[in-house]
């Protein structure tokens, strides 16, 4: 983190307007993984999955990070957003491509709908972490209930946030562009890294103990086949998109995909080709591959790499529109250690600070393989299988409690 931000600093005294791009490519980095977790934890809560109960602690803490931590992080991209969008000096009144988009593309609403999509993400990471936390304490069946009102609500207004988001801070870029599915394109690459993430993490905390007890194969089974899904969907809306606006042949959509075809770009797309789908939805077929972690670890943290390479194709062609910057590779690396560094050290703050798994979950039953017999299976007085596990929540067995 101290070693990120000296190369900021330089960074950021050497030339303001690179800085702007390699802060912002590392910001939605982050925003894309905290979101990701976002949606996890909603999805968990509206499906009343059992699997993923023992994962789900540290979902939320991934999704905790989106406030106040990325907002905080917001702060030098509204301070140079001359720097980075075009827009805010073009006159609306010369620009038929600036002027169809009005309202959105003012200073007035950048700035409120920045603001409202940070509130929105406040309001569901608080309120399901809060409820989360409460039925460690109390085992009461409430908080499942408000955990669930609030995923229902936030799913929509999840979507309407990461969309805006996409599309404010990264598609904004160059504004005379536009595609309808830009925003679910965000939304897949954000899914398929958490899951990448939230792998290694069980992994780690499983090696550590703190997930002994709860974590069996199913859980790197689900979370293998999750990211092949999203492999594959993500690599869908890819294509989709493009295929969709070169056969369109319209210059106001088809420059975007000319600027990337030019000098290194077109490596760096090869790249993505190969590397974020054939790769990884080649690797992951295999159902055995799901819990070899030798090759699943090095895989997810390719899967870091792949993102990071995919939001730069998105970001830095607007800035270098004859290749990769190579010379500017240090001043993107800084930026991204220097909020690797401080996330970390959040997450860590608040994984020390809660259980590592939601002990009184409903579920977590289930999710340890325990199913409770009834009592006619049972020899008169032998406990049954449940009755092994310490602080467990009473069980439901045979209509008694």
């Amino acid at each position: 983190m101290l070693g990120g931000a000296a190369l900021c600093l330089a960074g950021g005294l050497l030339n303001a307007r690179q800085f702007a791009f390699s802060w912002l490519l590392s910001f939605m980095f982050f925003l894309s993984l905290g979101l990701g977790a976002l949606f996890l934890v909603m999805m968990h809560h509206l499906f009343d999955a059992g699997w993923s109960v023992p994962i789900r602690r540290s979902c939320e803490h991934l999704a905790n990070l989106l406030f106040p931590w990325m907002a905080l992080l917001f702060l030098p991209l509204g301070f140079l957003a001359r720097q980075l969008y075009g827009w805010m000096s073009a006159d609306p009144r010369l620009e038929h491509a600036l002027a169809a988009k009005e309202p959105w593309f003012t200073m007035k609403l950048f700035y409120l709908v920045s603001a409202g999509c940070f509130l929105v993400w406040w309001l569901l990471t608080n309120r399901l972490s809060y409820w989360s936390f409460r039925q460690d304490q109390t085992g009461e069946a409430e908080p499942t209930y408000r955990m669930r009102f609030f995923s229902a609500i936030g799913v929509p207004l999840f979507a309407l946030t990461l969309t805006l988001a996409a599309i404010l801070w990264m598609m904004a870029l160059q504004y005379q562009w536009y595609s309808t599915m830009y925003g679910v394109y965000f939304y897949a690459g954000s899914v398929w890294v958490a899951l990448a993430t939230v792998y290694v993490l069980t992994r780690v905390l499983h090696r550590q103990g703190a997930l002994a007890e709860v974590i069996h194969e199913r859980q790197y089974y689900f979370l293998g086949s999750l990211l092949l899904a999203f492999t594959v969907f993500y690599a869908y809306i890819h294509f989709a998109q493009y295929f969709i606006i070169w056969n369109g042949n319209m210059p106001d959509e088809t420059f975007w995909y000319v600027l990337r075809e030019k000098g290194t770009w077109w490596d760096v797309g090869l790249v993505i080709i190969f590397g974020h789908f054939f790769l990884p939805f080649l690797a992951l077929l295999r159902i055995d591959v799901k819990y070899r972690f030798a090759l699943m670890i090095p895989l997810c943290l390719w899967c870091w790499l792949m993102h990071w390479v995919d939001l730069a194709f998105n970001i830095m062609p607007v800035l270098h529109p004859d290749g990769f910057a190579w010379r500017w590779l240090w001043l993107d690396a800084g930026c991204f250690a220097f909020m690797t560094g401080l996330l970390s050290e959040v997450f860590l703050r608040k994984y020390a600070r809660h259980a590592p798994y939601p002990v009184r979950d409903p579920r977590l039953m289930e999710a340890m393989d325990l199913h409770p017999l009834a009592p006619a299976h049972l020899p008169a007085g032998e406990p049954g299988p449940s009755d092994e596990l310490a602080d467990a929540p009473p069980q439901f067995r045979g209509g008694e409690q």
